[in-house]
């Protein structure tokens, strides 16, 4: 077992995430007074357990968080992570490698975790105990410990002697063990205390038991007599109830029948009514026609009235010509006989028309009389049927009043009968060592049994579990904001490391910050995921180049690399320069390639399965736009289909998803470290996983919040229900104390009887 790494944030003089790599062996620290050798050493005890501030070399412990610099804000917390190699498994957990994290808020909270998880101090130190390793073990010796050693007494080497041995952890369990006894010798002799003081008190209550027990008995005796007279009374009210019940019930069933017969009267009554009102047309067409027919008799009788004249007329003997001619009379004659004629045609036509008129209007007025006939004798059935509902309503509603006065005597009955068991029930409670009960079994007023328990009891049993879900929901929540928290840390961690990794060197800071630069080559490209090696490789040494946007700006900026002693990679943004693409290198007099971003020659020939040209999963952005055309011909693929993909038309060179470029003349590769592309889309991914994390842990806060406001407001239910029920106990001691005095008051008055 080794210490393999110790990373310290915020921890003293290290304001940024520090990683110490510990090798197997003698791993020495070096440097000027100041620089911070002693506060590794710190960092070592202070992640193992170490409580004293003095032991730190500080006042406090929030001394080892970063107080900041004038050129640097200070730091919230300080954080130290040591790892230690447990392949060999010395210590008593199943992983290989194990992570000691220790958190100081400037708050004041502090954090422990074991391989992410969260844990306890003592959680920690029982870990290191097993190893020898621990705040006040042997294995760190701080400064001025060397002198305290050497001029200790006996005493105090052996305490040394046994601290380095392992003995220490066994005394410190040997302490425990004996403040526990002593706890349990402190609380048998209170044991024994109570149990003497019972013993003494067991006599006198042996007594009072007694004497209960023949109270009770007088008490039961009591209370039979009272159910018994009160049993009898209430089932005599019963009888009379189910009396009153069967008499309401034959009146219900006659109104019933009665009802049905007025329905079916209404029925009949609608049926006429229906007839009527469909007859109706048809007695008005016959009044409309027996008044045509009226006009025309008159006309009729006119026009004999005229024509009997005229016939009278000509049977008077016609006097002598006056002096006509006689042709112009006979031509009279002749037209006044046409017209007799006619005249005579339209009296029979009229004379039938009048007789069909007439009997029509017969038959509609005898239909209308019966019609009013049959309605009349609905009208006296429904009238009669109405008296005998009325009057069997007043017989009802003498039937009813005689049930509810039968039910209020019964209710009376009933709550003498309860009010008596209740009391008798409440003297049974209020003597001390009874255990009867009031009596078997009741009845209510409708002969159904009665449950005692209290609404009180009850609304704070129901408020006690809605309490304790609320507090096991509240429990949850903070177990899930912990994890979020924890998850968030984590990846920030990964993301400020990755940061760190990204900072560009002095020279390229320095040079970043001047006009007409654009920036860096990585934050301009776009690659698809799990190409970044691959495009880094194809790109070599312009994959953490930087963009100018003018051929002038970069040769000056060459001459000032070459004046400091630096090389310099600089990518001309296709601004002035059109089709060309400069690349510039301190101590180089001539550097350049094609700069033209076309897409050049992606290849005439299908590519086979797993493979991409290169060119296909980028994207240029910005000044990064010539470097398109150094993967002109470049093709992503597996180390095994190389030679075939080689052999193709249009391939220059192919690149492995390890960074190996193939070329048919080369090949290149063997690095291990990460690319500059990978390690940015590490950064980002870190930064989105990050953010995703903390949103969650907003997400969890804020439902936490709500579910403390849900409990808060449970508890207060509960609290109430609980007030509630002290009420109810109260009211019921009360109503026993009563119960007691009046049966002393009754038995005193037996006693002088």
């Amino acid at each position: 077992m080794h210490l393999k790494t110790l990373t310290l944030r915020g921890f003293k003089s290290f304001a940024s995430a520090t990683t110490l790599a510990l090798q197997p062996g003698i791993t020495c620290v070096v440097g000027p007074n100041g620089s911070g050798k002693s506060n590794v050493v710190d960092a070592l005890a202070w992640v193992m357990g170490e409580q004293g501030a003095r032991a730190l070399r500080g006042s406090n412990m929030a001394d080892v968080i970063f107080a900041g610099t004038s050129g640097r804000a200070a730091l919230g917390r300080a954080q130290v992570d040591l790892t230690i190699d447990n392949a060999d498994g010395l210590l008593d957990i199943e992983y290989s490698e194990v992570t000691i994290s220790r958190t100081l808020f400037r708050g004041g909270g502090s954090e422990y975790s074991i391989n992410g998880s969260p844990v306890r101090l003592l959680d920690v130190q029982e870990l290191l105990s097993d190893t020898g390793m621990g705040r006040q073990m042997h294995v760190i010796v701080g400064q001025g410990q060397l002198d305290a050693i050497l001029s200790s007494t006996p005493e105090e080497r052996r305490g040394f002697i046994e601290e380095a041995a392992g003995v220490l952890k066994h005394r410190r369990r040997k302490e425990r063990a004996l403040k526990k006894l002593a706890d349990m010798d402190a609380n048998l002799v209170r044991v024994l205390d109570l149990t003497a003081e019972i013993h003494r008190q067991l006599r006198p209550l042996a007594r009072q038991a007694r004497i209960a027990r023949r109270a009770s008995l007088i008490q039961a005796r009591v209370r039979d007599a009272k159910a018994r007279l009160l049993a009898d009374d209430l089932a005599s009210a019963l009888s009379r109830l189910a009396a009153l019940e069967a008499s309401d019930e034959s009146a219900a069933q006659r109104r019933a029948a009665l009802e049905a017969q007025i329905a079916a009267s209404r029925v009949s009554l609608s049926s006429l009514e229906e007839a009527e009102r469909s007859s109706s047309p048809a007695l008005e067409q016959a009044s409309a026609d027996w008044q045509s027919l009226t006009t025309l008799t008159e006309r009729l009788r006119g026009t004999l009235m005229a024509a009997t004249q005229k016939v009278a007329l000509r049977a008077t003997p016609e006097p002598p010509p006056a002096g006509e001619d006689p042709d112009v009379l006979d031509e009279r004659a002749r037209v006044a006989g046409t017209e007799d004629a006619a005249v005579a045609g339209q009296v029979e036509v009229a004379r039938s028309a009048l007789t069909s008129a007439t009997r029509a209007r017969e038959a509609a007025e005898d239909t209308d009389e019966a019609a009013s006939r049959e309605l009349a004798r609905v009208n006296r059935v429904i009238a009669d049927h109405r008296e005998k509902v009325a009057r069997l309503t007043g017989d009802v509603s003498t039937a009813a009043s005689r049930l509810e006065a039968a039910r209020a005597e019964a209710e009376r009955a009933w709550s003498a009968y309860q009010g008596a068991q209740e009391r008798a029930a409440a003297a049974e409670a209020a003597v001390p060592g009874t255990t009867g009960s009031v009596a078997d079994s009741a009845f209510d007023k409708d002969g159904l049994s009665v449950d005692s328990s209290g609404g009180a009891a009850r609304a704070h049993a129901e408020a006690s579990a809605r309490r304790d879900a609320a507090r096991a929901r509240v429990d949850e929540l903070l177990g899930v904001e912990r994890e979020a928290r924890a998850e968030r840390a984590r990846w920030e961690a990964r993301r400020d490391a990755l940061e760190q990794l990204l900072a560009p060197e002095d020279g390229t800071s320095e040079l970043l910050g001047k006009p007409g630069v654009l920036g860096q080559v990585a934050p301009l490209l776009r690659v698809a995921p799990g190409y970044e090696d691959a495009v880094a490789a194809a790109l070599a040494p312009f994959a953490d180049a930087v963009v100018v946007d003018s051929l002038a700006r970069g040769l000056g900026e060459l001459d000032a690399a070459r004046a400091a002693g630096r090389s310099l990679r600089l990518v001309v943004a296709p601004g002035d320069q059109g089709h060309a693409e400069e690349t510039l290198r301190a101590g180089e007099a001539t550097a350049s390639s094609p700069v033209a971003a076309s897409p050049g020659a992606l290849g005439a020939a299908e590519l086979p399965e797993g493979a991409a040209w290169l060119r296909s999963v980028v994207t240029c952005e910005g000044g990064a736009a010539p470097l398109a055309a150094l993967l002109d011909g470049v093709v992503a693929c597996s180390a095994e289909c190389a030679p075939a993909v080689l052999a193709l038309t249009g391939v220059r060179a192919v690149v492995t998803p390890g960074g190996d470029v193939l070329r048919a003349w080369s090949v290149e590769g063997g690095r291990q470290a990460s690319s500059v592309l990978s390690v940015r889309a590490d950064f980002e991914q870190a930064s989105v996983r990050a953010k995703d994390a903390g949103a969650r842990m907003d997400a969890v806060s804020n439902e936490l919040a709500h579910a403390n406001v849900q409990l808060d407001r449970c508890i207060k239910e509960a609290n109430e229900a609980l007030k509630a029920l002290r009420a109810e106990d109260a009211q019921r001691a009360k109503e026993a104390q009563e119960l007691a005095r009046a049966q002393s008051a009754a038995q005193a008055a037996r006693a002088e009887a």
